[in-house]
């Protein structure tokens, strides 16, 4: 080999050797924050919406997660513990997505320029991924600052009180469009990205996993509608009760 082309090697190899792994692994750790609070809230929406199957079985549901029926005593602690767990990942999430988020008004016109002229369903997903984002930082440190303050407060009854006397429920209409859409796009794009479910046709795979997407995205919103309509209902009616718990009628003693 030629001394000029060991010293054209020479920076290529430094470069690649000197490179730094960071910006990978941070990648990583937004994806699996992402995952875990995406899958989080549907398991969440579906807990919640026991209340659709009556005011007995969301009742058993939240006492079930205070440790009732295996303590024989209620430890809202126990469901503080689970909001402090996700409140962290959520910050992590937020700290960690605000990298790829447009940092000036300047990069904001340029990339709305070029998602214009492009026409790209992905770019445009992506773009409300980041709208829907900035709106849960808002929304979602409020229901959380709620939910770790008040860990006791969770019942057919106190959570009708909540949605409706403590005129939360026009928040969580506004989340929980939000973060059906944030968590979705989000699902979706980490499919891609990783390879999961790839097929043999890359824009079938893609078209199939857009689908599920808005298919799933659909049924949960569909599922938070009637769930929260639940609660406001039984918030009006249980209004002049307010902050009275709920407890099923086969309960001797009061409500636990």
């Amino acid at each position: 080999m030629s001394s000029a082309s060991q010293s054209d090697a020479a920076p290529a190899h430094s470069l690649a050797r000197g490179a730094s792994a960071w910006p990978a692994r941070l990648d990583l750790l937004q994806s699996g924050t992402g995952l875990l609070l995406a899958l989080f809230m549907w398991v969440h929406m579906l807990f919640v919406s026991s209340i659709l199957l009556g005011n007995d079985a969301m009742w058993a549901v939240a006492r079930f997660f205070e440790g009732y029926f295996m303590l024989g005593r209620r430890v809202p602690a126990l469901v503080a513990l689970v909001v402090a767990t996700v409140a962290a990942l959520f910050i992590a999430h937020a700290a960690l997505a605000l990298r790829k988020f447009p940092a000036s008004h300047a990069q904001y016109r340029t990339f709305r320029i070029h998602m214009r002229g492009l026409r790209h369903e992905d770019t445009t997903l992506w773009y409300w991924q980041v709208v829907t984002g900035f709106a849960l930082f808002f929304l979602a440190s409020l229901h959380l600052g709620t939910m770790l303050t008040r860990p006791g407060r969770i019942g057919p009854f106190e959570s009708g009180d909540r949605v409706w006397t403590d005129y939360m429920w026009p928040v969580y209409l506004v989340m929980l469009f939000a973060v059906e859409v944030h968590a979705g796009v989000g699902l979706y794009r980490l499919a891609l990205k990783w390879g999961w479910f790839a097929g043999p046709d890359p824009n079938r795979t893609r078209r199939r996993l857009r689908a599920l997407k808005w298919a799933l995205t659909a049924f949960f919103i569909a599922l938070g509608l009637a769930t929260l309509a639940a609660y406001v209902r039984i918030g009006i009616g249980h209004a002049s009760h307010y902050g009275e718990p709920y407890a099923p009628a086969w309960l001797s003693g009061p409500a636990p």
